[in-house]
């Protein structure tokens, strides 16, 4: 067991759609780096659920597919009712190792009141490239809404303080663009990010990604225009995340 098996205040929230294949290693590769593990199955019509049965986990089940946000937000909540100062988030389709999360933890007591954000730059040839051009266009919206550089603004695997995790909880937003607006709402109350390398995982067996790049970065740039269109674009801003150098934690 890892050194976060002891921290009774992190929990591991993992939202699942269909993920029979790979769900039950992702929940055992948690379990053994974390006592708290929430899946929230999405409304699967696979065998997501009976996969993990077994497993000591917390269950939550939708009974219709209804987002990866209303996952997250089920997730938050349950964390927080079991009084978890902080959330781990992993996606449910092997993309993320258990492994990494100790380094997010580290990087996260190190930096406190940051999120800490698992940025894929190891193994990056291994991206597709309509992913890495969605991922840019993604990072320069979001860096410019947040009034900093954010490297990697779209991976799911990071670690929440609970003041993002409560802020997360009163968002509207939903689909991908709830992940990037906690970043911005986080940003605009001083609670900035940080970035700890992890390797891009994206098999040949894994089943298509939920995130389609053309599609959810134009809606995650519609959100971030109109926000800023309405604070007054906010070039200042702009000019910060062109010109200051990232927050990349790489010795954890």
């Amino acid at each position: 067991m890892s050194e976060l098996t002891g921290r009774s205040d992190a929990a591991v929230v993992i939202p699942a759609l269909n993920e029979e294949r790979a769900i039950r290693a992702v929940a055992l590769d948690a379990l053994a780096h974390c006592a708290k593990v929430i899946i929230v199955d999405d409304g699967s019509s696979d065998g997501t659920g009976a996969a993990i049965a077994d497993l000591p986990v917390e269950r939550l089940r939708h009974a219709t597919p209804q987002g990866k946000a209303s996952a997250l937000r089920d997730g938050f909540r349950r964390a927080l009712e079991l009084r978890a100062d902080g959330v781990l988030t992993m996606d449910g389709d092997g993309q993320h190792g258990a492994a990494d999360l100790p380094r997010l933890l580290a990087a996260a007591r190190k930096y406190p009141n940051r999120i800490i954000i698992g940025a894929r730059l190891l193994g990056r040839d291994a991206t597709p490239g309509k992913n890495r051009f969605g991922n840019r266009q993604a990072d320069f919206w979001v860096s410019w809404a947040c009034g900093a550089p954010v490297v990697d603004s779209q991976s799911g695997q990071r670690y929440y303080p609970r003041a993002a995790v409560e802020l997360a909880l009163a968002m509207p937003q939903g689909g991908f663009v709830f992940e990037s607006g906690i970043l911005i709402e986080a940003a605009r109350r001083g609670i900035g990010t940080a970035s700890v390398p992890i390797m891009a995982r994206y098999a040949d067996d894994r089943r298509a990604s939920h995130f389609k790049p053309f599609r959810d970065v134009s809606r995650i740039t519609a959100m971030i225009s109109w926000r800023l269109i309405r604070d007054g674009l906010k070039l200042p801003g702009l000019w910060r995340a062109l010109t200051q150098p990232a927050l990349v934690v790489d010795d954890v």
